[in-house]
Protein backbone atom coordinates (compact mmCIF):
# COMPACT_ATOMS: atom_id res chain seq x y z
CA UNK A 1 0.00 0.00 0.00
CA UNK A 2 0.93 3.32 -1.08
CA UNK A 3 0.23 5.93 1.56
CA UNK A 4 1.19 10.16 0.49
CA UNK A 5 0.93 12.29 3.44
CA UNK A 6 0.18 15.50 1.77
CA UNK A 7 -1.48 15.75 -1.62
CA UNK A 8 -2.08 19.61 -1.33
CA UNK A 9 -5.02 19.05 1.43
CA UNK A 10 -3.91 21.59 4.17
CA UNK A 11 -6.01 22.14 6.87
CA UNK A 12 -7.72 25.67 7.06
CA UNK A 13 -6.65 26.30 10.84
CA UNK A 14 -3.23 25.77 9.77
CA UNK A 15 -3.32 28.00 6.54
CA UNK A 16 -4.89 30.72 9.18
CA UNK A 17 -1.37 30.49 10.64
CA UNK A 18 0.54 31.32 7.26
CA UNK A 19 0.25 27.82 5.95
CA UNK A 20 3.29 26.78 4.07
CA UNK A 21 4.59 30.11 4.79
CA UNK A 22 5.02 29.64 8.61
CA UNK A 23 8.32 27.93 9.64
CA UNK A 24 6.35 26.30 12.18
CA UNK A 25 4.57 23.90 9.69
CA UNK A 26 7.45 22.17 9.67
CA UNK A 27 7.04 20.71 13.30
CA UNK A 28 3.31 20.45 12.67
CA UNK A 29 3.83 18.22 9.88
CA UNK A 30 6.61 16.16 11.69
CA UNK A 31 3.60 15.59 14.44
CA UNK A 32 1.22 14.81 12.06
CA UNK A 33 3.85 12.33 10.21
CA UNK A 34 4.14 10.43 13.73
CA UNK A 35 0.21 10.23 14.18
CA UNK A 36 0.17 8.26 10.51
CA UNK A 37 3.48 6.33 11.07
CA UNK A 38 1.69 5.36 14.64
CA UNK A 39 -1.15 4.12 13.69
CA UNK A 40 -0.90 2.66 9.59
CA UNK A 41 2.36 1.99 9.68
CA UNK A 42 2.00 -1.41 10.07
CA UNK A 43 -0.55 -1.69 7.12
CA UNK A 44 1.51 0.97 5.02
CA UNK A 45 5.19 -0.23 3.63
CA UNK A 46 5.48 2.98 0.48
CA UNK A 47 5.25 6.13 2.03
CA UNK A 48 5.45 9.65 -0.02
CA UNK A 49 5.76 12.94 2.23
CA UNK A 50 4.83 15.77 -0.11
CA UNK A 51 3.05 15.28 -3.98
CA UNK A 52 4.52 17.72 -6.10
CA UNK A 53 5.88 20.57 -3.75
CA UNK A 54 7.01 22.72 -6.87
CA UNK A 55 2.83 22.84 -7.53
CA UNK A 56 1.90 24.14 -3.92
CA UNK A 57 4.74 26.68 -3.94
CA UNK A 58 4.63 27.85 -7.30
CA UNK A 59 1.00 27.76 -7.86
CA UNK A 60 -0.10 28.36 -4.81
CA UNK A 61 2.31 30.92 -3.45
CA UNK A 62 3.51 32.77 -6.14
CA UNK A 63 1.21 33.04 -9.03
CA UNK A 64 -1.88 32.42 -7.29
CA UNK A 65 -3.84 29.42 -9.32
CA UNK A 66 -3.95 26.94 -7.12
CA UNK A 67 -4.80 27.36 -3.26
CA UNK A 68 -4.44 29.35 -1.21
CA UNK A 69 -4.42 31.64 -3.89
CA UNK A 70 -0.94 33.87 -2.55
CA UNK A 71 0.57 35.67 -5.36
CA UNK A 72 3.73 36.21 -3.94
CA UNK A 73 5.97 37.81 -6.65
CA UNK A 74 8.80 36.26 -6.28
CA UNK A 75 9.20 35.89 -2.60
CA UNK A 76 6.36 33.78 -0.53
CA UNK A 77 6.99 31.01 -3.42
CA UNK A 78 10.23 30.42 -2.23
CA UNK A 79 9.90 30.68 1.66
CA UNK A 80 6.78 28.19 0.79
CA UNK A 81 9.31 26.05 -0.65
CA UNK A 82 11.95 26.31 1.86
CA UNK A 83 9.30 25.11 4.34
CA UNK A 84 8.16 22.30 2.54
CA UNK A 85 11.92 20.86 2.35
CA UNK A 86 12.06 21.22 5.79
CA UNK A 87 9.18 19.60 7.05
CA UNK A 88 9.83 16.92 4.26
CA UNK A 89 12.92 16.58 6.24
CA UNK A 90 11.38 16.36 9.41
CA UNK A 91 9.39 13.53 8.59
CA UNK A 92 11.44 11.34 7.06
CA UNK A 93 14.31 11.68 9.86
CA UNK A 94 11.25 11.17 12.05
CA UNK A 95 10.36 7.73 10.45
CA UNK A 96 13.98 6.81 10.03
CA UNK A 97 14.76 7.14 13.17
CA UNK A 98 11.66 5.67 15.12
CA UNK A 99 9.76 3.37 12.52
CA UNK A 100 11.68 2.32 10.21
CA UNK A 101 13.66 -0.49 11.50
CA UNK A 102 10.35 -1.63 13.27
CA UNK A 103 7.88 -1.43 10.59
CA UNK A 104 9.83 -2.18 7.74
CA UNK A 105 8.78 0.35 4.91
CA UNK A 106 10.17 2.90 2.62
CA UNK A 107 10.02 6.72 2.24
CA UNK A 108 10.36 9.38 0.23
CA UNK A 109 9.24 12.48 -1.81
CA UNK A 110 7.72 13.10 -4.95
CA UNK A 111 8.61 15.76 -7.47
CA UNK A 112 7.33 16.95 -11.05
CA UNK A 113 8.88 18.45 -13.62
CA UNK A 114 8.86 19.00 -17.56
CA UNK A 115 11.61 18.49 -19.58
CA UNK A 116 13.03 21.32 -21.19
CA UNK A 117 13.77 20.47 -25.15
CA UNK A 118 16.48 23.56 -26.52
CA UNK A 119 15.43 25.51 -28.94
CA UNK A 120 18.01 24.83 -31.23
CA UNK A 121 21.72 23.87 -30.84
CA UNK A 122 22.97 27.41 -30.17
CA UNK A 123 24.52 27.86 -26.81
CA UNK A 124 22.67 30.14 -24.72
CA UNK A 125 19.52 28.03 -25.93
CA UNK A 126 20.90 24.89 -24.07
CA UNK A 127 22.24 26.34 -21.04
CA UNK A 128 18.19 27.77 -20.96
CA UNK A 129 17.77 24.40 -20.95
CA UNK A 130 20.00 23.55 -17.68
CA UNK A 131 18.69 26.18 -15.78
CA UNK A 132 14.85 25.80 -16.40
CA UNK A 133 14.77 22.35 -15.09
CA UNK A 134 18.03 23.16 -12.22
CA UNK A 135 15.28 25.83 -11.37
CA UNK A 136 12.23 23.59 -11.46
CA UNK A 137 13.34 20.30 -10.12
CA UNK A 138 16.26 21.02 -8.87
CA UNK A 139 14.86 23.34 -6.73
CA UNK A 140 13.71 20.32 -4.75
CA UNK A 141 15.71 17.68 -5.63
CA UNK A 142 19.07 19.40 -5.13
CA UNK A 143 19.00 19.29 -1.74
CA UNK A 144 18.05 15.84 -0.93
CA UNK A 145 19.85 13.89 -3.77
CA UNK A 146 22.80 16.46 -5.03
CA UNK A 147 26.43 15.47 -3.54
CA UNK A 148 26.51 18.74 -1.70
CA UNK A 149 23.30 19.20 -0.97
CA UNK A 150 21.35 22.60 -0.86
CA UNK A 151 19.66 24.71 -3.27
CA UNK A 152 21.42 24.35 -7.25
CA UNK A 153 24.04 26.94 -7.26
CA UNK A 154 22.67 28.36 -10.36
CA UNK A 155 19.37 29.37 -8.67
CA UNK A 156 21.51 30.73 -5.43
CA UNK A 157 23.64 32.57 -8.37
CA UNK A 158 20.56 34.19 -10.33
CA UNK A 159 18.27 35.45 -7.61
CA UNK A 160 21.16 36.44 -5.61
CA UNK A 161 22.11 38.57 -8.42
CA UNK A 162 18.50 39.82 -9.39
CA UNK A 163 17.63 40.57 -5.72
CA UNK A 164 20.44 43.00 -5.16
CA UNK A 165 19.30 44.69 -8.74
CA UNK A 166 15.70 45.27 -7.17
CA UNK A 167 16.65 46.87 -4.10
CA UNK A 168 16.37 44.11 -1.74
CA UNK A 169 18.53 43.35 1.27
CA UNK A 170 19.45 40.32 0.47
CA UNK A 171 18.46 37.57 -1.66
CA UNK A 172 14.62 36.34 -1.83
CA UNK A 173 15.65 32.41 -1.81
CA UNK A 174 15.77 31.59 2.03
CA UNK A 175 19.43 29.55 3.13
CA UNK A 176 19.02 26.78 4.89
CA UNK A 177 21.42 26.42 8.07
CA UNK A 178 23.92 23.70 7.89
CA UNK A 179 22.08 21.95 10.07
CA UNK A 180 19.18 21.60 7.54
CA UNK A 181 21.50 20.61 4.45
CA UNK A 182 23.10 17.85 6.84
CA UNK A 183 18.95 16.56 7.40
CA UNK A 184 18.08 17.35 3.73
CA UNK A 185 21.12 15.29 2.18
CA UNK A 186 20.07 11.70 1.54
CA UNK A 187 16.59 12.38 2.75
CA UNK A 188 14.39 9.80 0.53
CA UNK A 189 14.82 6.39 -0.32
CA UNK A 190 13.49 6.93 -4.11
CA UNK A 191 13.47 9.22 -6.37
CA UNK A 192 9.14 9.84 -6.95
CA UNK A 193 8.62 11.59 -10.23
CA UNK A 194 5.62 12.51 -11.91
CA UNK A 195 6.04 13.30 -15.38
CA UNK A 196 3.31 14.07 -18.16
CA UNK A 197 5.27 16.45 -21.06
CA UNK A 198 8.19 18.29 -22.58
CA UNK A 199 8.61 21.76 -23.91
CA UNK A 200 10.30 23.90 -26.48
CA UNK A 201 12.73 26.44 -24.45
CA UNK A 202 14.62 29.51 -25.24
CA UNK A 203 17.28 31.92 -23.51
CA UNK A 204 15.34 34.76 -22.64
CA UNK A 205 16.29 37.97 -20.56
CA UNK A 206 13.36 39.17 -18.41
CA UNK A 207 13.10 42.43 -17.40
CA UNK A 208 14.40 43.21 -13.98
CA UNK A 209 11.27 44.52 -12.64
CA UNK A 210 9.52 41.30 -13.56
CA UNK A 211 9.80 39.28 -10.05
CA UNK A 212 8.86 36.05 -10.24
CA UNK A 213 10.23 32.03 -10.13
CA UNK A 214 9.39 32.35 -13.82
CA UNK A 215 11.13 35.40 -14.58
CA UNK A 216 14.26 34.53 -12.18
CA UNK A 217 14.56 31.81 -14.36
CA UNK A 218 15.35 33.65 -17.82
CA UNK A 219 14.04 31.41 -19.89
CA UNK A 220 10.99 31.19 -22.41
CA UNK A 221 8.95 28.03 -22.78
CA UNK A 222 6.58 27.10 -25.31
CA UNK A 223 4.81 23.70 -26.87
CA UNK A 224 5.76 22.76 -31.16
CA UNK A 225 2.71 23.18 -32.60
CA UNK A 226 3.53 19.55 -34.23
CA UNK A 227 2.53 17.90 -31.19
CA UNK A 228 -0.24 16.51 -30.37
CA UNK A 229 -2.82 17.83 -27.80
CA UNK A 230 -4.32 16.97 -24.96
CA UNK A 231 -7.49 17.57 -23.01
CA UNK A 232 -5.87 19.63 -20.51
CA UNK A 233 -4.03 23.25 -22.46
CA UNK A 234 -0.48 22.38 -20.39
CA UNK A 235 -0.41 18.73 -21.53
CA UNK A 236 1.14 17.68 -25.14
CA UNK A 237 1.62 13.94 -26.15
CA UNK A 238 5.96 13.82 -26.10
CA UNK A 239 6.59 10.49 -24.89
CA UNK A 240 10.14 10.47 -26.05
CA UNK A 241 10.76 13.10 -23.26
CA UNK A 242 9.96 10.47 -20.65
CA UNK A 243 13.33 8.55 -21.91
CA UNK A 244 15.55 12.06 -21.31
CA UNK A 245 14.03 13.05 -18.09
CA UNK A 246 14.51 9.57 -16.47
CA UNK A 247 18.46 9.97 -18.04
CA UNK A 248 18.65 13.26 -16.81
CA UNK A 249 18.27 12.12 -13.02
CA UNK A 250 20.49 9.41 -13.25
CA UNK A 251 23.06 11.19 -14.38
CA UNK A 252 22.31 13.92 -12.58
CA UNK A 253 21.73 12.58 -8.96
CA UNK A 254 23.99 9.45 -9.25
CA UNK A 255 21.02 6.88 -10.56
CA UNK A 256 18.65 6.81 -7.70
CA UNK A 257 16.33 4.51 -7.38
CA UNK A 258 12.98 5.81 -9.27
CA UNK A 259 9.60 5.59 -9.04
CA UNK A 260 6.99 7.56 -11.63
CA UNK A 261 4.75 8.03 -9.46
CA UNK A 262 2.58 9.32 -11.74
CA UNK A 263 1.75 9.42 -16.16
CA UNK A 264 -1.04 10.00 -17.84
CA UNK A 265 -3.14 11.83 -20.24
CA UNK A 266 -6.24 13.80 -20.09
CA UNK A 267 -9.54 14.29 -22.38
CA UNK A 268 -12.66 15.78 -22.64
CA UNK A 269 -15.04 13.26 -24.09
CA UNK A 270 -14.28 10.76 -21.74
CA UNK A 271 -15.35 7.87 -24.27
CA UNK A 272 -14.83 4.53 -23.47
CA UNK A 273 -13.03 4.10 -26.52
CA UNK A 274 -9.95 6.29 -25.46
CA UNK A 275 -7.40 4.78 -28.86
CA UNK A 276 -5.78 8.30 -27.55
CA UNK A 277 -5.04 6.99 -23.79
CA UNK A 278 -4.10 3.59 -25.48
CA UNK A 279 -1.81 5.40 -27.95
CA UNK A 280 -0.49 7.62 -24.58
CA UNK A 281 0.15 4.87 -22.34
CA UNK A 282 1.97 2.22 -25.48
CA UNK A 283 4.85 4.64 -26.11
CA UNK A 284 5.11 6.37 -23.04
CA UNK A 285 6.11 3.33 -20.90
CA UNK A 286 8.18 1.91 -23.74
CA UNK A 287 10.24 5.08 -23.34
CA UNK A 288 10.54 3.89 -19.37
CA UNK A 289 11.44 0.71 -21.17
CA UNK A 290 14.07 2.41 -23.25
CA UNK A 291 15.42 4.16 -20.00
CA UNK A 292 16.21 1.01 -18.39
CA UNK A 293 17.54 -0.25 -20.91
CA UNK A 294 20.05 2.99 -20.88
CA UNK A 295 20.74 2.38 -16.95
CA UNK A 296 18.63 4.18 -15.21
CA UNK A 297 16.91 2.14 -12.01
CA UNK A 298 13.01 2.68 -12.66
CA UNK A 299 11.18 0.82 -9.78
CA UNK A 300 8.06 1.22 -10.45
CA UNK A 301 5.15 3.29 -12.71
CA UNK A 302 1.93 4.39 -11.53
CA UNK A 303 -0.56 5.30 -14.08
CA UNK A 304 -2.51 8.45 -13.32
CA UNK A 305 -5.22 8.04 -12.74
CA UNK A 306 -7.42 4.94 -12.01
CA UNK A 307 -10.69 6.88 -12.72
CA UNK A 308 -11.72 9.80 -13.80
CA UNK A 309 -11.39 12.80 -10.62
CA UNK A 310 -11.75 16.05 -9.35
CA UNK A 311 -8.70 17.61 -11.24
CA UNK A 312 -8.39 20.93 -9.33
CA UNK A 313 -9.26 24.41 -11.27
CA UNK A 314 -10.24 22.17 -14.01
CA UNK A 315 -13.06 20.07 -11.96
CA UNK A 316 -14.37 17.46 -13.78
CA UNK A 317 -14.32 18.59 -17.10
CA UNK A 318 -10.69 16.76 -17.41
CA UNK A 319 -11.03 12.92 -17.50
CA UNK A 320 -7.80 11.14 -16.75
CA UNK A 321 -8.98 7.73 -15.39
CA UNK A 322 -8.63 4.44 -17.12
CA UNK A 323 -12.05 4.16 -15.74
CA UNK A 324 -15.06 6.54 -16.35
CA UNK A 325 -16.97 7.93 -13.74
CA UNK A 326 -20.47 9.05 -14.36
CA UNK A 327 -20.88 12.22 -12.00
CA UNK A 328 -24.61 13.20 -12.93
CA UNK A 329 -25.68 10.18 -11.01
CA UNK A 330 -25.78 10.14 -7.66
CA UNK A 331 -23.98 6.27 -7.51
CA UNK A 332 -21.07 7.98 -9.45
CA UNK A 333 -20.93 4.35 -11.47
CA UNK A 334 -17.43 3.37 -13.12
CA UNK A 335 -16.84 1.74 -16.37
CA UNK A 336 -13.40 0.40 -17.51
CA UNK A 337 -12.20 1.98 -20.45
CA UNK A 338 -9.98 0.55 -24.00
CA UNK A 339 -6.79 1.74 -21.98
CA UNK A 340 -7.54 -0.66 -18.78
CA UNK A 341 -6.97 -3.77 -21.46
CA UNK A 342 -3.89 -2.30 -22.33
CA UNK A 343 -2.65 -1.32 -18.82
CA UNK A 344 -3.73 -4.74 -17.37
CA UNK A 345 -2.30 -6.61 -19.74
CA UNK A 346 1.39 -5.17 -19.41
CA UNK A 347 0.95 -5.08 -15.31
CA UNK A 348 -0.33 -8.99 -15.55
CA UNK A 349 3.02 -9.40 -18.32
CA UNK A 350 5.42 -7.30 -16.54
CA UNK A 351 6.52 -5.67 -20.11
CA UNK A 352 5.19 -5.38 -23.52
CA UNK A 353 3.81 -8.61 -24.69
CA UNK A 354 2.88 -10.28 -28.86
CA UNK A 355 0.16 -7.32 -30.19
CA UNK A 356 1.17 -4.83 -27.85
CA UNK A 357 4.46 -3.14 -29.39
CA UNK A 358 4.01 0.51 -29.99
CA UNK A 359 2.04 1.69 -32.57
CA UNK A 360 2.79 4.76 -35.09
Amino acid sequence: MTVTLYHWDLPHALEEQGGWLNADIAVWFEEYARACFVNFGDRVKFWITLNEPYVVAHLGYGIGIFAPGISGSGTSEYIAAHNLLRAHAKAYRLYEREFKNQQGGIIGITLDAGWPIPEDDSQPNIDAAERNIQFDLGWFANPIFSENGDYPQIMKEKIAEKSQLQGYEKSRLPEFTQQEIIELKGSSDFFGHNFYRGFMVADFQSDIGSISQDADKDTFVYADPTWYTTGSSWLNVTPFAMRSILNWIKTTYNNPKIYITENGVSDKAGNLDDFGRVYWYKHYINNVLKATMDGADVKGYFAWSLMDNFEWNAGYTEKFGLHSVNFTDPALPRRPKKSTELFSAIVRSNGFIEGLIPCE
